[in-house]
């Protein structure tokens, strides 16, 4: 049975070990269905090293690639000169998603969560986006690479095959234990380099000296589609997707950021709201303020931060220092930054 435990064995398994065993999962994933398959081929380093070792198997075996109009254009002209594939189209494009469903952010995960309103399963960090002026779904992906996959199966009746890794995220991880491992025949779901590590794919790439999407090459660590905001707050700020897209593509970045919104919605996501209930208190280095809720929070870097609270004191950095102060003092303090002021932008 698959456990996090096992999973952390494989992932440290050396390449060539990797290699065989990836072969192995193709391999019973192709005489299952008698050679009925195809790999889902996004022109990204992963699947590219996957459908490398699929062919060096099977030569005949289709790749399936959805074009959804939201690729880089590199992406576009590399999966133009691989052989075999079969180009699928979305029946809507990404503004229709948009306006229809929802903006993703954060991640698929918690984009569900806030568009569900459960709150019971949301990060607390984004429960402000709960009341955000905009729409936010994680159905962007169903819509637009899923349906058209499900219709390729439904009319070919093939079973495909995904250069997904769990070491990508949270949600990756979990599926790859739950559905056992590479292979899951009941759920219809392979991912035959699921224990696969980054590092072992570029190896490979350069071991085989596989031609892979010059995109890689132009400051880009992936290649999914260019308007996604899911795991950008992970980015580091100036330093982004979208701040190397607006030197690379700047044509893509005016449009999603000036005609699609996206501009707007970044800076919610990232800023977020003034916490309800928020008064002004002046601290020395900075500007703080304390609820009736008994949190306090810090402006800092144009947003408001919660700190942490540590027994009747919270601690917090003024000027780069971390100091405590007394729940007492601060609402002396509160008390004297005249507490019936609110704060510009305060969240009612």
């Amino acid at each position: 049975m698959m456990h996090a435990g096992l999973l952390q064995q494989l992932q440290s398994l050396p390449l060539d070990i990797k290699i065989a065993k990836t072969k192995l999962r193709i391999r019973e994933w192709y005489e299952h269905y008698d050679g009925n398959v195809y790999v889902a081929f996004s022109g990204g380093k992963d699947s590219t090293v996957l459908l490398n070792i699929v062919r060096s198997m099977y030569p005949n075996v289709q790749a399936v690639f959805v074009d959804t109009g939201l690729e880089y254009p590199e992406i576009r002209e590399f999966v133009a000169t691989v052989p075999n594939v079969v180009w699928l189209k979305p029946r809507h494009n990404f503004r229709e998603v948009i306006e229809k469903y929802g903006y993703p952010v954060i991640s698929k995960e918690q984009a569900g969560y806030i568009e569900h309103k459960d709150v019971s399963r949301l990060s607390a960090k984004w429960t402000h986006l709960l009341d955000a002026p905009f729409k936010i779904s994680a159905k962007c992906c169903k819509a637009m690479k899923i349906a058209p996959i499900k219709k390729y199966v439904l009319e070919t009746g093939k079973q495909g095959m995904i250069g997904v890794m769990a070491v990508e995220s949270r949600l990756r991880r979990t599926v790859y234990i739950t559905n056992g491992g590479c292979n899951s025949f009941q759920r219809k779901k392979s991912m035959p380099m699921g224990f696969w590590v980054e590092s072992d794919v570029w190896a490979y790439l350069h071991k085989y000296e596989v031609p892979y999407c010059k995109i890689y090459d132009m400051g880009y660590d992936r290649t999914g589609c260019m308007f996604c905001m899911f795991g950008m707050q992970f980015e580091t700020p100036g330093n982004t997707r979208f701040d190397r897209m607006k030197v690379t593509h700047p044509k893509q970045y005016d449009y999603c950021m000036n005609q699609l919104g996206l501009s707007a919605v970044i800076d919610y996501v990232s800023n977020g709201a003034t916490p309800a209930g928020l008064r002004e208190v002046v601290d020395g280095g900075g500007l703080y303020g304390y609820t009736a809720s008994g949190k306090l929070w810090s402006y800092r870097n144009n947003k408001w931060v919660k700190l942490q609270t540590g027994g009747y004191s919270y601690q917090m950095h003024v000027n780069g220092t971390c100091v405590q102060i007394s729940k007492e003092k601060l609402k002396l303090r509160w008390a004297i930054a005249k507490a019936e002021d609110p704060l510009p932008h305060q969240v009612a």
